[in-house]
């Protein structure tokens, strides 16, 4: 095991400085991704327990690329995480606390499931239940980016170190070129978050500036 006196933050930016790899780079038709941008996890003053900021304009880019997708006729999916009222459906991942914070307490319907009212959800999105980490995972993700003709998943959301991760990797797995905005996924720590992103770019994605996949999705053609 290599050992270093880096941050995190400073071992991602200077991989962004200094590649080590090429990118996989945009195949022909992109995707957006908006992984679990709902209330429990981006409104802090709300819901302190479990919600975060990285990016204060996360929303405001997030909804640009949203818009990009849908002006080239591009799907854009929003996901977000519930539970059946007795939250029976969250599985092993809900045996470890049972308060009204934890995450199989987040029941269909609730405040907490709620996409985040700062999001411009338009009629022809997506917005798709998920059970688990992954957006793929036991959803109809997979199969609907197929039908679309989708070879490259631009990534949003959070948490980094969790959800889009595990987005990330599986979609990559499925045979999709991944890509994530920095300024558009958050975690609840500097540590997990840039660790992540530097892990990601290293092995799983294409993790770039928010302006570069914006140019990117500007330069598909419609």
């Amino acid at each position: 095991m290599q050992e270093s006196s880096l941050t995190a933050r400073q071992m991602f930016g200077a991989l962004l400085a200094g590649p080590r790899r090429p990118r996989f780079g945009f195949g022909r038709r992109p995707a957006l991704v908006n992984v679990d941008l709902q209330r429990a996890y981006t409104e802090p003053a709300t819901f302190p327990a479990t919600a975060y900021e990285t990016d204060p304009r996360q929303a405001e880019h997030v909804n640009n690329l949203a818009a990009l997708c849908r002006a080239r006729g591009l799907p854009v999916v929003w996901t977000y995480v519930a539970y059946l009222p007795d939250g029976s459906d969250c599985g092993v991942w809900g045996t470890r606390t049972d308060t009204p914070d934890s995450l199989q307490n987040i029941k269909e319907g609730s405040p907490r499931a709620a996409l985040d009212p700062r999001l411009d959800v338009a009629a022809g999105d997506v917005v798709m239940r998920k059970r688990m980490a992954s957006s793929f995972f036991e959803t109809n993700l997979r199969s609907l980016l197929a039908f679309h003709g989708v070879d490259t998943v631009v990534v949003t959301g959070g948490s980094t170190s969790g959800c889009v991760r595990a987005t990330v990797v599986e979609g990559l797995s499925c045979g999709f070129r991944m890509v994530v905005p920095i300024e558009c996924v958050a975690d609840r720590h500097e540590s997990p978050h840039f660790a992540n992103l530097y892990d990601m770019a290293v092995k799983y994605a294409d993790v770039l500036p928010v302006e570069e996949v914006a140019a990117e999705l500007t330069a598909i053609r419609s």
